[in-house]
């Protein structure tokens, strides 16, 4: 809260509350918006419309930075919970379990707040503003970026992502717990390197079908209260001064009254010689900006609205349209208000990944990590069937891979090579890195050499900081690489020997964000920008894992990445293989658990696994022809929405409510599951349409899920509802999504794959 503004009340000789009306809070929040508008100078707004917003003093309103990060936990602020990369919790294909987590998430993040306003700290990453979720659409597994997703798919990701404002949001009727935001509005997912200049041109089809469902469903299912515009142009506009997805579509069809921020420095890219260059000067592309609808700019270009209103180019009435809106804002967030009035405001620094949040972060591990190989019934290794167990692979004991990007600093991180040290406490484990991520690079955390950041000790006794800074040297000890030079055909020859005395042998490998992320100084063999130039597994881990299958040993290859990887040339010299992401703190302890049987695995591919580059498109072309499962016409490696369990669960006949229904009417499906097992596990049912012969949509698209617990032996019957907007499909005369009649087939089953599914039919009349 703004305390300042509270005492500068009481300071006042003869003031009350009737005088200062904005800071009354009995009083209608519009009618004090509007007080405060009034009272504030031109030269107050515009410093009020960059992120890092400057205060009036005059006003009691303090400095206030609108940029805060959340994407899988409270980023970039020091200490914080962190759980798996998003694309990770995606392959939970757990909405409800997700918003607990996000729940979760904004008590950190308020308890944060709360300790950092104590302490006078205003600065980026300390407000409660969070730009997350990211639900762009991971059309192509090279993007770098498409970690922060979740996934490949229109309608998970928009479930998702409507999970995440919730939990970030809370559901209390007269303050938001946090701010989301919608990013990257729109049509954005690569490539990295020229974002800054690149103009996206899509179908109409593609647009209203792909890119704009999950943006859709957070405007106006989740009231989400920020949207972020993306750094590209749309059909030759900057996302960020767009008519067309900003004014006609955002703020007309969609109705959203909340806050529109640009993504950072995007504002310079409409006038920066090589960017977009569709406007002279700083001037008249923050007009453009702010008469479109972007209202805070993260950056510094928005100084020149002083400039553009004597200019004639926008009008203070123009700009007081932004502020109400960015002071929305701060009252819906209770800044303007007593501490008692606005709940949450007494959640202390204790909270802060406290054990109850380590456990919820643990079980969102668990539930990602997707089995989608298991020759032989290799997996489960019990702990009482082998003595020795050999653990090798650049990705084995990094705890600064486990965090992926965007993440904040957990108090300790189980490596994979720790979890599976405590799952075998009796076995022999010998561990060697084996070989680099990539030929001839040993990455190095900048931390290991400078330290951890000191804001992470925020709110802990010395001795508590003196205990956690001992854990921190321990994890940096204990991931320092071995140089790359030492990783020859004839050293890996020797450790495959000395690794073929083992029972069994874990090899972890893949990718981190060392390699793979936003826009990043990194031009290597196969990446390039923080994007991928090809996706399959770097050649050194390709020869590793050769070597170490020779030795005649099961190998079980845990595969960490924020993407897809072609592994159609490794596919003969690994037994087994769990996808793990990036799985946060507790990821290495969640890998155990399920290879040592404690958990049967059940995360779902939320992207296509792809056999090579070959099956792809250009990079740079959107259109979906040909891409994700919703186009592919090919057989991929691995099917989105295919993962592998411990139990056998079988799937009954589904049955459909109605075998025909009129436009706009919903449909249900009751489909039969048993476990035939004596494991218990957890099932995602997944529910998919298609038109037959209609070529002009997708050859089939996910419309329902949900996921199931099930006992030993167990039978459930699950219900999935279908509204009419299941049925709808790019309607050229409305230009926007319309319920289609015809025939469809209702496929349901345990992943995408034909294989996997069931089929009935209905009609829509």
């Amino acid at each position: 809260m703004f305390a300042a503004a509270a005492a500068l009340m009481m300071a006042m000789p003869g003031a009350n509350a009737q005088v200062l009306t904005y800071l009354d809070p009995e009083l209608p929040r519009e009618q004090r918006i509007e007080d405060l508008l009034s009272r504030l100078t031109l030269e107050e707004k515009v410093g009020m419309m960059m992120n890092s917003s400057k205060p009036v003093e005059r006003l009691g309103i303090p400095a206030y930075d609108w940029w805060n990060e959340a994407l899988h936990g409270v980023a970039r602020a020091g200490l914080a919970t962190v759980y798996p990369q998003a694309i990770g919790m995606a392959a939970t294909f757990d909405p409800e379990g997700l918003q607990e987590a996000f729940t979760l998430i904004s008590d950190e993040a308020r308890a944060k707040y709360n300790d950092s306003v104590s302490k006078d700290i205003r600065q980026k990453y300390y407000g409660l503003t969070f730009w997350t979720p990211n639900i762009n659409i991971f059309r192509d597994p090279r993007w770098g970026r498409g970690q922060e997703t979740y996934g490949e798919d229109p309608f998970l990701t928009s479930r998702m992502g409507v999970a995440v404002v919730r939990g970030l949001q809370g559901d209390n009727p007269d303050y938001y717990k946090t701010h989301a935001c919608a990013k990257h509005f729109a049509v954005h997912s690569g490539p990295e390197w020229n974002r800054h200049k690149f103009d996206v041109t899509v179908s109409e089809r593609d647009l209203w079908e792909t890119y704009l469902p999950a943006f859709k469903a957070l405007a106006t299912e989740a009231g989400v209260r920020e949207f972020m515009g993306a750094y590209n142009r749309y059909d030759g506009s900057p996302c960020c001064g767009s008519e067309l997805l900003l004014k006609d579509i955002l703020r007309g069809r969609w109705a959203f009254d909340g806050l529109v921020v640009s993504d950072c420095g995007a504002i310079n890219d409409f006038y920066v010689t090589g960017a977009h260059e569709v406007c002279p000067d700083a001037a008249s592309s923050s007009a453009r900006a702010v008469l479109t609808g972007t209202d805070i700019e993260c950056g510094s270009s928005y100084v020149s609205l002083m400039e553009a209103v004597r200019e004639g180019l926008i009008e203070e009435k123009d700009i007081d349209v932004s502020i109400r809106r960015i002071l929305r804002g701060m009252f819906e967030l209770g800044m303007f208000d007593p501490a008692e009035r606005v709940p949450w405001s007494s959640l202390p620094y204790s909270i802060v990944d406290c054990a109850e949040h380590r456990e919820n972060a643990l079980s969102m591990a668990r539930k990602s990590v997707v089995m989608l190989k298991n020759e032989g019934g290799l997996l489960p290794i019990r702990p009482s069937s082998v003595k020795k167990i050999a653990v090798i692979g650049p990705n084995a004991n990094d705890a600064r891979m486990m965090l992926g990007n965007y993440n904040g600093i957990p108090s300790s991180t189980v490596t994979v090579l720790q979890g599976i040290r405590e799952a075998y406490p009796d076995a022999e484990v010998m561990y060697e890195r084996g070989c680099d991520l990539v030929e001839g690079h040993a990455f190095v955390d900048p931390r290991a050499v400078k330290g951890y950041n000191t804001e992470i000790f925020m709110g802990l006794s010395e001795e508590e900081a003196a205990a956690l800074r001992q854990k921190q040297q321990d994890e940096i000890d204990a991931t320092k690489p071995i140089p790359s030079e030492n990783y020859s055909d004839e050293a890996m020859s020797a450790l495959a020997a000395r690794a073929g005395e083992a029972d069994v042998i874990f090899f972890v490998g893949g990718l981190s964000a060392f390699v793979e992320g936003e826009e990043m100084p990194m031009k290597i063999d196969g990446f390039s920008g923080g994007d991928r130039t090809k996706i399959e597994l770097p050649e050194i881990q390709g020869r590793m894992l050769k070597y170490l299958h020779s030795t005649g040993k099961p190998v079980v290859f845990v595969l960490c990445s924020g993407s897809a990887m072609g592994l159609e040339q490794n596919e003969a010299d690994y037994d087994a293989l769990l996808c793990a992401w990036y799985p946060g703190q507790d990821g290495g302890r969640a890998v155990a658990d399920i290879v040592s049987g404690k958990v049967s695995p059940s995360g779902k591919l939320p992207v296509t696994f792809y056999k090579s580059t070959a099956q792809l498109p250009d990079f740079e072309n959107y259109d979906m022809e040909g891409r994700t499962y919703r186009y592919m016409k090919e057989e991929p490696l691995y099917p989105f929405g295919y993962g592998l369990s411990y139990a056998r669960i079988s799937y009954g006949r589904g049955r459909l409510s109605a075998r025909k229904v009129g436009e706009g009417e919903s449909v249900s499906i009751r489909v039969k599951l048993r476990n035939r097992s004596k494991v218990d596990a957890d099932e995602v049912v997944q529910v998919y349409v298609s038109r037959p012969g209609d070529d002009s949509t997708p050859v089939k698209t996910l419309k329902g899920f949900r996921r199931v617990s099930l006992k030993a032996g167990e039978r459930k019957t699950v219900t999935i509802e279908l509204p009419a907007s299941s049925f709808e499909y790019y309607d050229v005369v409305k230009d926007d999504l319309a319920v289609r009649k015809g025939k469809y087939r209702i496929l349901y089953g345990s992943s995408s794959s034909d294989r996997d599914l069931k089929c009935l039919k209905m009609r829509v009349k």
